[in-house]
């Protein structure tokens, strides 16, 4: 499959970002090969094949999970020491999105 600079384009402005000339044509030759690395593996016969839920080894459904528990956390003041704008406890970004 052939990906055109013209779809690159079109998805980089659709993800609001600003790519060079450079980064379009070195994007549209990066997906490119991902698609027909993605073509290839279509090719394979998966038909007995059974689902696997992990990967790596037949185990448990939670054998490569931590126990979720709370854990400690920074204090404010150290997350926002190199803040390049902070103020009442969080960080200052300027606004992205017009409603």
């Amino acid at each position: 499959m052939k990906i055109t600079e013209q779809q690159v384009r079109y998805v980089a402005e659709l993800a609001h970002l600003r790519l060079s000339d450079q980064e379009v044509q070195q994007l549209a030759r990066d997906l490119d090969e991902i698609l027909s690395h993605m073509e290839k593996l279509n090719e394979l016969d998966t038909e007995n094949v059974e689902p696997m839920a992990q990967v790596l080894y037949e185990a448990g459904e939670t054998a490569t999970l931590r126990e979720d528990c709370e854990q400690p956390t920074i204090p404010p003041e150290i997350a926002l020491a190199n803040a390049p704008l902070a103020g009442a406890g969080y960080f200052k970004v300027p606004k992205v999105i017009d409603k």
